[in-house]
């Protein structure tokens, strides 16, 4: 089996991946708190670990690997927006959940395995913090409970940060029945109008960190192979999920391997309301094609960075429109091929999966280098283009298969090569679009050239741009593109 290296946050360093049980992977996403509409920001980790996620899937099965992403439908914004609404909370979590699911969809996500919800494990939040409280880990007052901080040792070593440090750097809340500032919410009471559910210390709703640890538990079990999210989670979240999880079952480790993508700016400037440069993914994919939008987020390797602009989801879109491009030549020179022609019929599939492996162990078992695999990918595309010139079959067919299967680990080549250049186009439209680019290829033929250009001129004021090529002419859609 290809070896794989991931980055773990907890070691700092890249680790060789080793499953504690290879029939039955487990990865464990922090999913969206649903009130409103996700960002392009918010959407980076999805993803990210969805490419990993089909990685594991190629590496141990798809049956093998369990990947849950919660739902956080509990939220003190979540309150707020129902309370603005007038309207149940469930009203608004099912609305945004489902647009959730339909923007994220439009990036070519996969759903999880798994897609627990925070209300649906009330009970077990209640279980896991009275083992606190039995442990002497977490305390009672005034209706709430809280993990004690300074009972854990190692509180801080996930985000490498001293308890001090950690308090002077987080926005902690000052109150009077805390024992230090940095210990948090397990449970709290409900404010009138809010979800509340009975407990042992009072009627209350749980605490944010609380719920990722019950689910975890509840449907993974612990340790988890791999826990990933944000770089901003990592603390407190992250930090406080490891903390309540080992000291309430007296686990060694919450998860094995801890992974963090990197941040995602504006040309340079961070995402806020206040600066008016949020991106929301329900806008963007109607004006971009969610793949180039998934291009855009998988072109900097995931740990780093992003800078979103303009000019890289224009870049992105152009690299997909070579990418089908070529797929759509291919797809035509074999079409057109006698069985004569293609004398070995389809490529060997054993060939096809050896040299897939090769790009895989190369690229993404490199901790998800997708920058590297985009350039193996363009390689294997310039060798598709050139045997396709060369009119070489049996290599058109076996490139083609090749690049279809490292296009399936990244999440792309979703639409049909034609139907990627003509989206959006209504039936109208395109049966007008074909009629002219066949009067414009009779021109041609006839050597018109005057009618050829005006019939290109109409098509240029129908937004069509027309692709001259070797099998005849192509067209699409121009597209606005999407940026800052």
């Amino acid at each position: 089996m290809t070896n794989l290296y991931l980055h773990d946050t907890m070691a700092r360093e890249k680790r060789l991946f080793r499953p504690k049980d290879p029939g039955r992977v487990t990865m464990y996403v922090c999913g969206p708190t649903v009130y409103n509409y996700a960002h392009i920001g918010n959407a980076r980790p999805v993803v990210v670990f969805d490419v990993l996620f089909r990685l594991l899937r190629r590496l141990y099965g798809e049956a093998a690997v369990i990947y849950a992403r919660n739902i956080t439908d509990v939220d003190d914004k979540i309150n707020a927006k129902a309370a603005e609404e007038g309207v149940p909370i469930s009203v608004i979590t099912d609305r945004f959940t489902a647009v959730y699911h339909q923007d994220m969809d439009a990036l070519g996500a996969l759903r999880p395995t798994l897609e627990p919800r925070a209300t649906a494990h009330i009970a077990e939040m209640l279980a896991l913090i009275g083992r606190l409280v039995e442990n002497g880990q977490a305390y009672a007052a005034e209706g709430h409970v809280l993990f004690d901080v300074a009972a854990f040792p190692d509180y801080g070593q996930l985000s490498n940060r001293s308890l001090d440090d950690m308090i002077a750097g987080a926005r902690v809340e000052v109150a009077p029945y805390k024992k230090n500032a940095a210990d948090f919410v397990l449970w709290k009471p409900s404010k009138p109008g809010e979800p509340v559910w009975d407990s042992p210390w009072g009627p209350g709703r749980p605490g944010w960190h609380l719920e990722c640890s019950a689910m975890i538990e509840k449907n993974l079990g612990l340790p988890i192979d791999i826990h990933g999210g944000g770089h901003d989670l990592i603390f407190p979240h992250h930090e406080n999920e490891l903390a309540q999880s080992r000291c309430a079952d007296h686990a060694p480790a919450l998860a094995e391997y801890w992974v963090h993508n990197g941040f995602l700016d504006m040309a340079g400037e961070k995402m806020s309301k206040s600066l008016g440069n949020v991106l929301l993914v329900h806008e963007l994919v109607e004006r971009v094609p969610g793949e180039a939008l998934r291009w855009a987020l998988l072109s900097a390797h995931y740990r780093q960075p992003l800078d979103w602009t303009g000019e890289l989801v224009e870049q992105s879109r152009k690299n997909l429109d070579g990418l089908y491009g070529a797929m759509q030549r291919a797809n035509h020179a074999l079409a057109d091929a006698s069985a004569s022609q293609l004398a070995h019929g389809s490529p060997s599939s054993i060939l096809v999966q050896e040299r897939v492996s090769g790009i895989v162990e190369n690229a993404l078992c490199e901790d998800l280098n997708t920058p590297k695999a985009f350039a193996l990918l363009a390689d294997s595309l310039r060798q598709l283009n050139l045997a396709v010139d060369a009119r070489k079959l049996e290599e058109v067919a076996f490139h083609r298969a090749v690049v279809s299967e490292m296009c399936g680990l990244l999440g792309f080549l979703q639409s049909d090569p034609d139907a990627w250049f003509q989206g959006g186009a209504n039936e109208e439209l395109t049966g007008r679009v074909e009629t002219l680019i066949a009067a414009r290829a009779e021109a041609r033929k006839a050597k018109d050239w005057p009618a050829a250009d005006r019939i290109r001129a109409e098509l240029t004021e129908l937004g069509v741009e027309v692709m001259d090529g070797p099998q005849g002419a192509t067209w699409r859609l121009k597209g606005s593109e999407g940026g800052s």
